[in-house]
């Protein structure tokens, strides 16, 4: 099973998430497609063992009822960076039912987190539900749309330049575009994060 689960890790890595398939992970392994249906049911239970395997690799703080706020941080950005190393693969993660003891951990440890932050249980379980969407969502975009040097396949400069070029129908996309086009190094994700997080402690 674990030679199944790194050798899929293996293809996503070098290739992205849109080349696994069944076939690919087999000529990886010098096998047939055939034989590892005696370990993995179809692609979609393999999908819930690669992300399983990246939850399992997140580390979980003890609930601290005064720094749960960076606790939780902490949470979703391991995670992300899980998911960020191998390119498109939180599409799994969003089509993947939380089923998995690995990937049931993480939701039981954010619980932990926010109930010790003294978050309501009903909003402490659609906050969840909020940060992992966004978590696999932010990591999907990064993935559709860097180069494979990691830059933006659309710079700032350019999108500047298209901004500054809208008819004036757009007063406000061309005044702020500036604004609109700012943040580095995931700094838009920490200013998400915490929004998220404020609106669960104002509930």
């Amino acid at each position: 099973m674990d030679a199944v689960v790194d050798a899929a890790l293996d293809v996503v890595a070098l290739e992205g998430y849109g080349a696994l398939t069944m076939r690919r992970v087999a000529t990886a392994l010098e096998t047939g497609p055939a034989s590892l249906y005696a370990h993995v049911v179809n692609k979609d239970d393999l999908d819930e063992l690669l992300i399983g395997r990246l939850c399992a690799e997140v580390d979980l703080p003890e609930p601290d009822p005064d720094t749960w706020r960076e606790q939780i941080t902490d949470v979703c950005t391991q995670l992300r960076d899980q998911y960020l190393r191998y390119p498109g693969i939180s599409r799994a993660a969003l089509a993947t039912a939380p089923t998995n003891e690995d990937t049931l951990r993480i939701a039981e440890g954010m619980l932990a987190l926010l109930l010790a932050g003294g978050i309501a249980p009903q909003t402490a379980a659609w906050g969840i539900d909020s940060l992992m969407l966004y978590v696999n969502a932010y990591s999907l975009e990064v993935s559709l749309v860097s180069g494979p040097d990691g830059e933006w396949v659309v710079s700032r400069d350019e999108l500047l330049g298209r901004f500054a070029n809208l008819p004036d129908t757009f007063p406000h996309t061309k005044r702020y575009a500036a604004e609109l086009t700012s943040g580095t190094d995931h700094e838009r994700f920490d200013f998400t994060v915490a929004l998220l997080l404020d609106g669960l402690a104002r509930r």
